[in-house]
Formats: C-alpha cells, sequence, structure tokens
C-alpha cells in the first residue's frame, strides 16, 4: 500500500491541486492530511472540499481550531485571517445550505489523533497534538523535550505544523529530505522516529515548492520506506488572490515566494 501524506495546505488551491495531480499521477492508493486544511490563503472553502473528498481522513490543526472556535495565541495576520476564513464558510453554507452542512460537518469532525497502521498521526505533536511545534533544531537545543516526546509513542510517528520535512530519529538527529539517499528514510523495524512530510501550501524551509510525502508499506511490515516530494506550482496566482483580498495581509502572500 502506498499512502500519501500532506499537511499544512492553509487554503492555497494552487499547491492542493498540483500535489493532488501529482500524487494521481503516481498511482498513490490513498491520501491522508495531517492538518491546518486552512488559514492563512484564499480558497478555504475550495481547499476543505477536495480535502474532504480526495483523503481517508484528515486531523485538526491549530488553524482548523482557530476558524471553527477561537484563534488563540495567534499573531494579528493570522487572526484576522482566521476570522476572514470563517466568514466565508459563513456564506458558502448560505449559498447552498446543503453542501454548507455538509462542510461544517466535515470540519467539526477533524481528528485530533488517529493511529494508522501503528503510525501515529497529530498535527504538532504526541504530548500536545494540535499546538507543540517540533522544530530540526530540537534535536540539538531540547534533547529533553525530544526524549519526553518519544516517550509518548510505541513506535512511529506522522506530524506537520512546522512546515519543515524531515525526520527526526530516536537518536536525537533531524534528517532534511536532501540529507537522505533519493530523499527516501528507510524505516527501521526497532528505532522509533517522526516524520513531518512539509507543508503543501506554505513551506519554511526556504524552498518555495509544495512539500508532501509518500509512505510505502509494499515491501512487507519491517521495510516500510517514506518518500519525501517537492514539486512546483503556480506561486502568483496565489499570491495574488490573496493582495486582492484586504482582510489578508500582503505579507501572507509574499512569504510564499520565499518559502517562509
Amino acid at each position: 500500500m502506498r499512502t500519501a501524506i500532506i499537511s499544512d495546505i492553509h487554503s492555497n488551491l494552487s499547491a492542493l491541486e498540483a500535489v493532488l495531480a501529482d500524487i494521481e499521477q503516481r498511482k498513490v492508493q490513498r491520501i491522508i492530511c495531517l492538518g491546518d486544511l486552512i488559514g492563512y490563503g484564499p480558497d478555504p472553502v475550495a481547499c476543505a472540499d477536495l480535502v474532504a473528498e480526495r483523503c481517508e481522513w484528515s486531523l485538526l490543526g491549530n488553524h482548523d481550531f482557530g476558524v471553527l472556535y477561537e484563534p488563540t495565541n495567534f499573531n494579528s495576520a493570522a487572526e484576522q485571517a482566521a476570522y476572514w476564513t470563517r466568514r466565508q464558510f459563513e456564506a458558502a453554507a448560505k449559498e447552498d445550505t446543503i453542501a454548507g452542512e455538509r462542510r461544517w460537518n466535515f470540519l467539526g469532525h477533524l481528528k485530533v489523533r488517529v493511529n494508522d497502521n501503528n503510525y501515529l498521526c497529530v498535527h504538532g505533536s504526541p504530548r500536545r497534538p494540535i499546538n507543540e511545534y517540533l522544530f530540526p533544531d530540537d534535536a540539538i537545543n531540547n534533547p529533553h523535550k525530544l526524549e519526553s516526546i518519544f516517550g509518548r509513542f510505541d513506535r512511529m510517528c506522522l506530524v506537520g505544523h512546522t512546515h519543515h520535512p524531515g525526520v527526526f530519529t530516536e537518536d536525537q538527529e533531524f534528517w532534511k529530505p536532501d540529507e537522505l539517499p533519493d530523499r527516501t528514510f528507510n524505516v527501521d523495524p526497532v528505532q522509533k522516529a517522526i516524520i513531518n512530510p512539509g507543508s503543501v501550501g506554505q513551506p519554511r524551509d526556504g524552498d518555495p515548492r509544495a512539500s508532501y510525502a509518500i509512505l510505502d508499506t509494499d515491501a512487507g511490515e519491517d521495510k516500510h520506506r517514506i518518500e519525501f516530494h517537492r514539486l512546483p506550482y503556480d506561486i502568483d496566482i496565489t499570491v495574488a488572490k490573496i493582495h486582492a483580498i484586504p482582510e489578508l495581509h500582503d505579507w501572507l502572500g509574499d512569504r510564499l515566494l520565499e518559502g517562509r
């Protein structure tokens, strides 16, 4: 079985469509989403509908939570985007009540954590599944934090949230995809690891291309592998849409051009 792992779409329809097309071309059997479907970007309704249609399940990210409930601990641009995003769902529900009810039901049932074939899946971390960040430099600067987090799951963990793709190993190292042979991580059947597929719609590792990963379990239980993928998309379309919406800060579009 090949499973595409997407995360942190952030209402970027152009990026999501490019990733879904790439996944389809690779004939991947299923797709899962680690959260933050919405927030920041200009196309929240379309992105939520696509995830609902194409993904087997999706998690609740902190921006999904902020739109549905309250955007706590957000900067002003993120908070304003969350309130604007909520209004888009409300307006869409007035135009089509049946689709709106289906959409709200989908968003309201986003999961906080899922155990998928012995992979614990959370948006943030096993310790705080919605809000805790696992940054690459935690491998050097926060060894006690990583030790605590690795104690919260049994074997493998999939996370999003930081928009930085890569792998934390149990010996407290972080491997960027470019540091892995063929951008592929071979899962050790004994050693624990935490895998982040990166962000579809708002990469922050200096590479503006959309990021996602594929979990390949076809070789057997002890020979799983994670393939990291990057692909370009029409960033200018998303940037122009953001710039055209007064409630969305121009910076939310400008940062996409730099992958920040």
